[in-house]
């Protein structure tokens, strides 16, 4: 009879925390998919929409560290009801949202509840299921589901905008908070860590001002000038806030950021995979859907559907990556698994420059990169969390997502950054001189963010671009940058993380240094 009471709690719980997972992964990719929808309804520009995103992945970022000792402190079961409570409301605000300023700051704070909602997940699993094979099944079906929220969202979206509308991307996710909460009341055991530390504040906040300055600097810096006084302002106290991170760190005698890690040889390595990532692959999942609707004018429906090959590789080819390490070390796996990615992102590059342009030519690419990132996603976290004592594993694992959703965070706006230059490259060439730099500017951007009547009319109304070509040849040249970009920058932290490894050394000598 206990037997049974504990099996059927065990279930429970891990019901309510695969449930939450699937929200966190859903909320990643299904976003993407509507953001040319909310740019016509909300009456959105680019920048805009660029920070759709990086508000909800940079409030993570600012919770994640906090949330675990917190919790440890006042119990996980506890901080995950009033994680969900937040993302739940926060999420019907999000559906409510009448403007782009309402949908940006919910997003945030939805983004708060989204990061508090993880760091418990891993935390109670660990706790909940014993030691072993019980607990390994246990993080694999949480893996599952985050993957498939993760791999599925983009048709999701999609689905919901054909069927309903944008609002429901959002509310669904107050329908299954609500069942979820339930499920915790009933099978979640309430645990804590009487030990636990103190919540580094001047730790958090230091980070979280120097990565949404970096943001700011790169997303705006076109229109405030990058070379501009603000310009080197912005730069500077990015500078200051960084400085004042570690010199926060060095200082505390129980810090979020334990540098010395950084001299684990392993750690550092996979730590160099988990940002290289965020460089490329889901960082161009924000623009992908923009390419495929206003590229090559699919809808919703079929831009979801065209996604889908990018995204589930992720889930099938993890278990290869792991066996992979077993016979090669994660030294030569993980940057060869980069190395992919970066090889998938050269074919989309080919396959999206051509005048048959289609799914279809980017399909190979799409696979490659996908099949790429399944390699290397968790070989990354099991080796950052595997290469330090048992002891400071939640700390590895921390520092693992916040360096991935900063590199996220970053990376957006510097993709958004190359596919306006892109844009306003080909603009300023073809147009006519008369035209003036705000005008061209405007006219980048309202590209970037798919629209498909953005030129000004010549003086006396006529059409600049009567047939479109101008628009989508401007599009295209400004994703091939993108693209480029992807490629280049991840083959490069793939030779990086290479060198980190130091793959030559024996494992045990690695572990060591």
């Amino acid at each position: 009879m206990k037997k049974t009471t504990y099996f059927n709690k065990n279930f429970i719980a891990l019901t309510a925390i695969c449930l939450a997972s699937l929200m966190f992964g859903l909320e990643i990719s299904s976003v993407p998919v509507i953001l040319p929808t909310l740019e016509k309804v909300l009456h959105g520009d680019f920048k805009d929409m660029q920070w759709i995103m990086n508000a909800y992945t940079i409030a993570c970022t600012t919770v994640l560290m906090a949330t675990g000792t917190l919790a440890d402190r006042y119990g996980r079961k506890r901080v995950f009801i009033i994680s969900l409570t937040v993302f739940g409301i926060t999420s019907l605000i999000c559906g409510l949202a009448q403007n782009v300023t309402v949908l940006i700051v919910s997003r945030f704070l939805q983004g708060m509840g989204g990061g508090a909602m993880l760091i418990c997940q891993i935390a109670i699993l660990s706790h909940q299921f014993r030691a072993g094979a019980e607990r390994g099944r246990a993080f694999g079906i949480w893996g599952i589901v985050f993957g498939i929220g993760l791999g599925f969202g983009p048709i999701i979206g999609g689905m919901i905008v054909a069927v309903s509308n944008w609002q429901w991307v959002f509310l669904v996710h107050v329908l299954i908070t609500a069942l979820t909460l339930l499920l915790v009341f009933s099978g979640i055991a309430e645990s804590r860590d009487p030990q636990a530390g103190k919540v580094d504040i001047a730790g958090i906040v230091t980070l979280s001002l120097a990565v949404f300055g970096l943001t700011y600097y790169i997303t705006q810096g076109p229109e405030i000038g990058f070379f501009s006084t603000t310009g080197y302002l912005m730069i500077a106290l990015v500078v200051i806030f960084l400085v004042a991170f570690v010199v926060a760190e060095k200082m505390n005698p129980h810090p979020m950021f334990d540098f010395s890690v950084f001299r684990i040889r392993h750690f550092s390595g996979a730590l160099l995979g988990a940002m290289a990532m965020n460089f490329s692959f889901w960082p161009f999942m924000i623009y992908l859907p923009v390419y495929f609707q206003s590229g090559l004018g699919y809808d919703s429906i079929t831009a979801g559907l065209a996604l889908l090959a990018y995204t589930l590789p992720t889930l099938v080819f993890p278990p290869l990556g792991e066996r992979l390490s077993l016979r090669f070390q994660p030294g030569v796996v993980i940057p060869a698994g980069l190395f992919i990615i970066g090889a998938g992102f050269m074919l989309m590059r080919y396959g999206g420059i051509r005048e048959d342009a289609s799914w279809l030519t980017m399909l190979p690419g799409s696979l490659l990169a996908g099949i790429g990132l399944g390699i290397t996603n968790t070989l990354v976290t099991n080796t950052t969390t595997g290469a330090v004592p048992a002891s400071r594993a939640g700390m590895a694992s921390g520092i693992d997502m916040s360096a991935r959703l900063i590199a996220l965070a970053v990376n957006i706006a510097l993709m958004g950054f190359i596919l306006l230059a892109g844009i306003l490259t080909y603009l300023k060439a073809v147009l006519p001189a008369s035209l003036d730099t705000q005008q061209l500017h405007a006219a980048a951007a309202k590209i970037a963010a798919g629209s498909s009547d953005a030129l000004p009319a010549l003086p006396g109304g006529a059409a600049l671009d009567p047939t479109g070509n101008i628009v989508h040849a401007a599009l295209l040249q400004g994703f091939d940058g993108v693209m480029l970009y992807g490629g280049i920058s991840i083959w490069l932290l793939a030779v990086i993380s290479l060198i980190v490894f130091g793959i030559r050394r024996p494992v045990s000598a690695v572990a060591g240094s």
